[in-house]
């Protein structure tokens, strides 16, 4: 996915970031950008073990009145 921004390309984000936010914002702004990807891969992993679980109330037996 990252592998054709390469080293150089990193170093100069970084720079940049450090520019821009300052070096006492940057790691509020990591800690964010963490907890929403860790966030974002638990709500992914509950979708995906949704679809392959089935499902209880799709029982075609039941009847409802």
């Amino acid at each position: 996915m990252f592998s054709s921004i390469g080293i150089p390309g990193l170093i100069l984000i970084l720079i940049i970031a450090l520019i821009v936010f300052g070096p006492s914002k940057l790691p509020e702004i990591g800690k964010a950008v963490g907890s929403s990807l860790k966030e974002f891969k638990n709500a992914t992993k509950d979708i995906i073990s949704d679809d392959d679980s089935p499902n209880k109330n799709d029982d075609h037996t039941s009847t409802k009145k």
